[in-house]
């Protein structure tokens, strides 16, 4: 890729893959726990910072019924697999219910929400390229985050627009 084509990270800038030299490995029982901006634990597996930027790799493990509000990511892409349960995605204008095997693929800029609508907890493995809003969940969890505001605060320095970036004047309208 030419260095004017190079993709951005949602933390540091342009992605550089000459820094992802070392296998990144997320063991069973030492991974990094966090929690999503509505509650919900998650599993960090890799990280911006430790893919060169190329990507961020969580696992969400979601009471029924829950799911966060309706947002859109600025930055990147965002890669969902739901592993157990079923949700109901919404992705701009589409609805749609996503079983066991979904996967779901949202370029920059797409208005999505999702909820768990199973009466058993559910899973769902999460990737975005170029890598970076992974880190929303680490620092909501670091910073002890605990009200809407605060985590609106750490959403928009990573590009996710919603209605409390919005209101609080954090963002600018979602375009592109």
């Amino acid at each position: 890729m030419s260095a004017g084509l190079r993709p951005k990270n949602a933390i540091e800038g342009e992605v550089d893959m000459s820094s992802f030299r070392n296998a990144v490995v997320s063991l069973p029982g030492k991974e990094r726990v966090a929690k999503t901006p509505f509650g919900a634990r998650i599993v960090i597996h890799a990280t911006a910072a430790e893919t060169g930027g190329a990507f961020g790799m969580w696992e969400t493990f979601t009471p029924p019924g829950h799911g966060p509000a309706p947002h859109t990511h600025t930055r990147e892409i965002e890669v969902f697999r739901v592993i157990r349960g079923l949700y109901r995605f919404q992705c701009g204008d589409e609805a749609f219910d996503a079983p066991v095997g979904t996967v779901v693929v949202l370029p920059p800029y797409v208005p999505h929400s999702w909820r768990n609508i199973g009466d058993e907890p559910g899973q769902m493995f999460g990737t975005v390229t170029p890598g970076g809003c992974e880190q929303m969940f680490i620092d909501i969890e670091a910073f002890g985050a605990d009200t809407p505001e605060k985590i609106a605060v750490i959403e928009a320095r990573l590009g996710i627009i919603n209605d409390i970036t919005l209101a609080l004047g954090l963002t600018g309208p979602q375009s592109r």
